[in-house]
């Protein structure tokens, strides 16, 4: 366990490395970030000496090495756009809101997609079974952008039951629309997974011998056929969460949430690359320590799987 657990940290080290490389290769392509913070009514003098304050001037080569050297202690400098400010402390400060909505959609999409799948699996091929498989159809097909600015034109401008953007000082209703927002593409994709993998575990024998038996049908459903249905459910979920860490820019746009995403999208449009960088670095050891995780759960929820 020990051994692959280093061998797989080894890994996740090396995926970190590419990842803020690429990053740094590619913000170079972005342009200027000093003649977009000064105006164009800056002079070209003052621009050259900010340019050499923030090391821009030196070779391409020289500037990655000194990147690498920080970024090896998490110090990705100042911001560019808010001057004196850690560009990792910025991104921490709005990490647990992403966090918070990402887990909570997770949560959501995981609950529903569970309920909805085995309801579907057991009662197939019937109106219920249709229904929830439309649903899901739909739910995968419909873009988060359109899905977040319907239910803010719906439930904030129409009815006025929910607010339509911002933090609110941590009130739970600001979560509601966001969260439904970023849940819905997975909790389509769970919902089919769930049924597949329930409808392929019901027609095992060991479910018959468990039925023959006399076992209750909950007990058969829950505590045999989904546990062995959840292995590539637990694959999936893993992806989703690095997926929805990364992947909630769109929806933190659309409800002005505090979050990396948003934060992101400002930085790129101000050429705040120490921003850019730390964020994809934070998000890219989230994503692997997650896969992580799911590989450790392997060996709980399949005994037979071993990891070598």
């Amino acid at each position: 366990m020990a051994q692959y657990i280093l061998r797989r940290l080894w890994q996740s080290i090396i995926v970190i490395f590419w990842v803020v490389t690429v990053v740094f290769f590619i913000l170079q392509l972005t342009g200027d970030p000093v003649r977009i913070m000064m105006g164009d009514n800056s002079s070209e003098e003052d621009i050259q000496n900010v340019r050499h304050q923030l090391g821009l001037d030196r070779p391409l080569h020289e500037q990655y090495f000194t990147f690498l050297t920080k970024a090896v202690r998490g110090d990705f400098g100042n911001s560019i756009r808010q001057q004196g400010q850690s560009a990792m402390g910025i991104v921490l400060s709005r990490y647990p809101a992403t966090l918070r909505l990402a887990f909570l959609a997770l949560t959501l999409s995981v609950v529903l997609a569970t309920i909805f799948g085995v309801t579907s699996a057991v009662k197939r091929y019937s109106l219920l079974d249709n229904v929830v498989m439309l649903l899901a159809l739909v739910g995968q097909s419909v873009p988060n952008f359109w899905l977040g600015i319907m239910l803010i034109l719906i439930m904030a401008v129409q009815l006025g039951w929910l607010p339509s953007q911002g933090f609110g000082d941590g009130d739970p209703r600001y979560l509601i629309l966001p969260m439904i927002t970023l849940a819905a593409p997975g909790l389509a994709r769970l919902t089919r997974l769930v049924r597949s993998g329930m409808l392929e575990i019901m027609g095992q024998d060991y479910i018959r011998t468990a039925r023959a038996k006399g076992l209750h049908d909950t007990r058969v459903i829950v505590g045999h056929a989904l546990k062995n249905a959840a292995i590539p459910l637990v694959t999936v979920i893993g992806l989703d969460m690095g997926t929805l860490l990364g992947g909630a820019v769109v929806t933190e746009q659309i409800f002005a949430w505090p979050g990396v995403g948003l934060e992101v999208i400002i930085a790129i449009n101000g050429r705040d690359f120490p921003v850019v960088q730390a964020a994809v670095f934070v998000v890219a050891t989230s994503f692997v320590l997650i896969n992580l995780i799911v590989d450790l759960l392997y060996t709980w929820l399949d005994p037979r799987v071993r990891l070598t």
